[in-house]
């Protein structure tokens, strides 16, 4: 019998880290966490306060409450007693490796590892731990506490069921596991945000759009689309009645149009100061933290429509 998970070990508390602090919190469990750095602390329980209203407007669970997170002294000291230990270390490969070395020799039998990394293979992190079957890429989204996506990615020693009791609790904290069953770079959905960032650096490098202009072109465009259907379903649409079919015949030459680029463009300090004065400008003054919460107030209402019309994806994997 797959045992459930009472306490969550948090190793590393930046951005991610305190996103699934947050969430785990949140859903009635026991948080330890651990960070090497010596402000850790007081910004983690910050970044969990300033989720926490957001989070009582979905509803929290029993028993959830932000007095339920412990720092820790160690690495060791967080993940001894851990059902599920959760790392989000800077994205530097051999740091991880050393990491989750650790953390396997710390941490209980039955805990799960799962990596944060947002494009590392998980058959090379756990190249040098001592059960590598328990490790396993669990790569959320920005912010944690909110959106719903993990992508699980399982390396070549990642077991079965390790894959499926990370799926278990993943879903018993509210999220949409994607198993990614083969191992890639980046792995899926950072792949296909990947490119429509190179594209959108061309345009504000080339002069053919500013940053506010192309991100008009998504939020009343494409991503209001992207919402409920994705892109497959979108462009099944787009061939009338005959669907998918007809669209790929009637639009597939255009693929071999040379509309778009394949490489990034070259960051130079002038393409910098484009992307980042646009970016004041449509901040308009307004601080991180408000953003956060304009962003944070939105997701919850468009969560709900998502739920609206996708009823019955509730429970299933991979489905909205």
């Amino acid at each position: 019998m797959t045992q459930s998970v009472k306490t969550l070990a948090i190793i590393g508390t930046g951005v991610i880290g305190a996103g699934w602090a947050a969430r785990a919190l949140a859903h009635g469990l026991d948080v330890a966490a651990w960070d090497p750095s010596p402000t850790a602390e007081t910004k983690l329980r910050a970044s969990i306060a300033h989720a926490w209203p957001v989070l009582e407007k979905i509803g929290l669970a029993v028993g959830a409450s932000q007095s339920r997170l412990t720092f820790a002294a160690s690495v060791e000291a967080a993940v001894e007693i851990s059902d599920f230990v959760q790392e989000n270390a800077p994205e530097r490969e051999e740091l991880k490796r050393r990491l989750l070395a650790q953390i396997d020799a710390a941490s209980p039998a039955h805990s799960i590892i799962a990596s944060s990394t947002s494009g590392l293979l998980p058959t090379s992190l756990q190249s040098l731990c001592v059960h590598p079957e328990r490790i396993v890429v669990g790569h959320p989204f920005n912010p944690v506490y909110l959106l719903p996506l993990v992508e699980i990615v399982g390396g070549t020693k990642t077991s079965a069921d390790t894959i499926e009791r990370a799926k278990a609790f993943y879903q018993s904290i509210s999220m949409r596991p994607l198993h990614i069953k083969r191992e890639i770079e980046g792995f899926v959905a950072d792949r296909l945000m990947e490119a429509l960032w190179r594209e959108a650096l061309w345009l504000v490098n080339d002069g053919i759009a500013t940053t506010e202009e192309i991100d008009a072109a998504v939020v009343y465009g494409c991503g209001l689309r992207w919402s409920l259907m994705g892109t497959f379903l979108t462009f099944h649409l787009a061939g009338g009645d005959a669907g998918m079919r007809h669209m790929l015949h009637q639009f597939g030459p255009a693929l071999k149009l040379p509309w778009t680029k394949l490489v990034a463009p070259e960051l130079t300090d002038e393409l910098i100061e484009k992307v980042v004065e646009g970016c004041e400008h449509q901040a308009a003054g307004r601080s991180v933290k408000a953003l956060e919460k304009r962003r944070d107030d939105f997701l919850i209402d468009l969560l709900a429509l998502t739920k609206k019309y996708w009823p019955e994806a509730e429970g299933l994997e991979g489905r909205i």
